[in-house]
């Protein structure tokens, strides 16, 4: 039976960025290097299949630091963490290491700096996401006040409306940021905004990749975890961006076929914590029931590598 032509287009860049697969390396060096069990607080991505993939190496994963022994090592995941949680680990006396994304780490280092200068810090940022909490923790309670959306600029109580400054979290949606910007400036004229946009390099790029690929598919698929804010934000850029049907999806397994019949051509990209294997797992998938045609459209070249901490490249 013939199969149904199908094209294929992959956005490029997708998938890992370079704060993942540093995250990743130092929970496997940290494995090498101190041996099973290390535990990490918080998955150290949000990806099942990297979760498991450490899991089965000797990686114990806790969401608080209190599930951990004290005489185990312990990581904190690349979303970062509030200041009481190294604090606590040091109190324990606790061999711990920080794989937080730098670029996350620039971000509260921003909102410390503005801190210091007396300044109220405005975050836009997703409620409860591990990200936000983290960020948040770095100052003290009162100190960040967090905006979702426009609407909730209007509620926000500052002590001082022209003492503020805002930082973002790195995995939002840049045009829904902007929106979000926009009225905070409109409502705080004197508000200060980063140096540079606290949006990371990659959720821009995969999201510039996304846009660059919607109106070219009948449908798109995400591959990412349901708790990825970034895979989801590309989910919501590709549907803006016209492509109707746009489904985030975890594997191969997950995708709704029937949902896909009749259609020519299918737009692919993975979220930051997504490995390729994946991505190669669901075009086998399509190669099974359609003949495929693989394009890819490529937006940016990445080349950033972030190192492990030095304490992992020193010998036990």
């Amino acid at each position: 039976m013939t199969k149904p032509p199908l094209t294929l287009i992959l956005a490029a860049p997708r998938g890992f960025c370079a704060g993942v697969d540093r995250a990743i390396k130092i929970v496997e060096m940290a494995i090498e290097k101190w041996g099973a069990p290390v535990y990490v607080r918080h998955e150290i991505v949000h990806n099942k299949y990297v979760v498991d993939g450490l899991r089965d190496k000797g990686a114990v994963f806790v969401e608080e630091l209190d599930e951990a022994p004290s005489d185990r090592p312990v990581i904190f995941s690349a979303h970062g963490v509030a200041k009481a949680v190294p604090a606590e680990a040091e109190r324990r006396e606790m061999v711990y290491v920080d794989a937080t994304c730098p670029l996350v780490s620039k971000v509260h280092i921003e909102a410390e700096r503005h801190h210091q200068n007396g300044l109220q810090m405005v975050m836009i940022g997703h409620v409860g996401h591990p990200e936000t909490i983290g960020t948040m923790g770095q100052l003290p309670d009162g100190e960040v006040l967090l905006v979702e959306t426009e609407a909730d600029v209007e509620k926000i109580a500052p002590r001082d409306p022209d003492r503020l400054a805002f930082i973002t979290q790195t995995t939002l949606s840049v045009d829904d940021t902007a929106g979000i910007v926009a009225a905070l400036k409109a409502r705080f004229p004197k508000i200060i905004g980063p140096h540079k946009e606290d949006i990371c390099y990659a959720t821009t790029n995969r999201q510039e990749a996304v846009k660059a690929i919607a109106p070219k598919a009948d449908a798109l698929l995400v591959i990412g975890a349901p708790n990825s804010s970034n895979s989801r934000r590309l989910v919501e850029v590709a549907r803006a961006r016209g492509c109707a049907y746009s489904q985030l999806v975890a594997r191969a397994n997950e995708i709704d076929w029937r949902a896909l019949e009749g259609v020519g051509s299918v737009g692919l990209t993975a979220g930051a914590s997504a490995p390729e294997v994946l991505v190669d797992e669901v075009i086998e998938a399509f190669r099974e029931r359609f003949d495929v045609t693989v394009e890819t459209v490529e937006t940016a070249t990445e080349n950033v590598e972030f190192k492990v901490p030095r304490v992992l490249r020193e010998p036990a």
